[in-house]
């Protein structure tokens, strides 16, 4: 990345007010991540996945951070569910209502494919700090297989589709919320829906 794209990162992260250590933590890399990078040029050039989250976040073609112009897009449909980060929300059918695209690069990134993959929106705090009300999320919904080491999913239990932290145990697999002040977590057998790989935000 020359020297003109990192003015345009830090001008891009001073317009939006993002600090370098919060971007640097949002792509998990250590705080100094970004800022070793505009000082020193270190490391010479972002990593693709590194470039194409930061241009996600601050909403511009992944070519103002050095990338080439999208080319393709990958298309989810948007399913008129609300996964209660909350009680639960009682639902018969997941209806599409429209579609949400990502960029391709960033769809083989998250290990999408086509068909297994659905935008639902967040509803209620108990995933706070995590999701936030209003958040949508994008669901790979052929990952239905939660490991010892917790992750967010959606779920049902007893017909409510809520979106939880998941985790297997010896004991078979136990959801938890984010939030401490948060009720309870319904009792009643869990059915995995798919895995959260993907925050777009709270629409404007």
């Amino acid at each position: 990345m020359s020297a003109d794209q990192r003015h345009a990162l830090v001008a891009l992260a001073q317009a939006r007010g993002h600090s370098l250590a919060a971007l640097s933590a949002m792509l998990r890399r250590n705080p100094a991540y970004l800022q070793q990078f505009v000082a020193r040029g270190t490391p010479r050039v972002l990593a693709e996945r590194d470039r194409r989250l930061l241009a996600d976040v601050f909403g511009v073609e992944d070519a103002a951070l050095g990338g080439e112009p999208a080319r393709a897009i990958f298309r989810v449909p948007r399913l008129d569910v609300a996964a209660s980060a909350g009680p639960g929300a009682q639902v018969d059918d997941d209806v599409a209502i429209g579609t949400e695209t990502l960029p391709e690069a960033l769809a083989r990134d998250l290990g999408l494919r086509a068909g297994q993959a659905g935008v639902i929106r967040v509803r209620g705090s108990s995933m706070e700090p995590a999701l936030r009300d209003g958040d949508h999320l994008v669901v790979d919904q052929a990952d239905r297989s939660p490991k010892a080491r917790s992750a967010i999913y959606v779920i049902r239990v007893d017909g409510a589709v809520m979106v939880k932290r998941v985790a297997r145990t010896s004991a078979g697999l136990v959801a938890t919320s984010d939030n401490p002040v948060a009720s309870p977590v319904p009792a009643g057998a869990i059915e995995v829906i798919g895995r959260v790989v993907w925050r777009m935000g709270r629409p404007e």
